[in-house]
């Protein structure tokens, strides 16, 4: 096939010549591997380009910017990589995810069912409370968590570990955790300590008025 290849490049010209003289086939020689070498230089480069490109395309991300993307925490970030829900590579002893499977999962993870919908929907209202009534609430929510954690099990027990971490630390944080629409939001409202921060009453008229705007929604 070489033989074919190096045949095919030399000019008819110098083929003709060679017969008449053999330095012209050495000559030919030298000219198809440099035309050949310079082929395989181009070929090089383009694939290089091209893996260059897909790496822009796609970007490779720390489980700390992962976990800024999700709007959650790191260690949630890790549990989700160990649990096979978010692939990986492993640069030594870090973790390593494409941008394009978090953007994946953050899309999947936006679309709410309706449980999910009013569960957040009375967050909102308890978030209202929190801002309009920090103290109060957080000593509120530190009281259940203690009370909580009595009976607690499992990986319950570590969203309740992440409560006690996010009421210690800023308000907005707190606030930005607890009404996120990501798969970390909604596992930190199943096992929220906010229970009592409502009274019945502003409960059930919050509950009517999501009720009125599903309804609204759905026409």
């Amino acid at each position: 096939m070489i033989s074919a290849l190096l045949n095919s490049a030399v000019p008819p010209s110098l083929d003709h010549a060679s017969r008449r003289n053999p330095k012209n086939t050495i000559r030919g020689c030298i000219l198809c591997c440099l035309c050949l070498c310079a082929s395989v230089f181009h070929m090089r480069r383009h694939i290089a380009e091209a893996e260059i490109q897909e790496a822009t395309d796609d970007e490779v991300l720390t489980t700390g910017e992962a976990a800024r993307i999700l709007n959650s925490s790191r260690q949630h970030v890790v549990d989700l990589c160990n649990r096979g829900d978010l692939p990986f590579t492993t640069v030594g002893t870090h973790r390593r995810i494409r941008r394009s499977d978090v953007e994946a999962l953050a899309e999947r993870t936006l679309r709410l069912t309706r449980d999910q919908r009013r569960s957040l929907w009375l967050t909102y209202a308890i978030a209202g409370r929190l801002v309009a009534a920090p103290e109060p609430s957080l000593e509120t929510a530190a009281s259940n968590l203690e009370k909580m954690r009595e009976s607690a099990r499992g990986q319950a027990q570590s969203w309740l570990d992440e409560w006690e971490r996010l009421l210690a630390g800023p308000v907005p944080v707190l606030l930005g955790a607890m009404t996120s629409r990501s798969q970390y939001g909604r596992e930190l409202r199943q096992n929220s300590p906010f229970a009592g921060i409502l009274s019945e009453t502003e409960r059930a008229q919050v509950l009517a008025a999501w009720h009125r705007y599903e309804d609204s929604s759905d026409q």
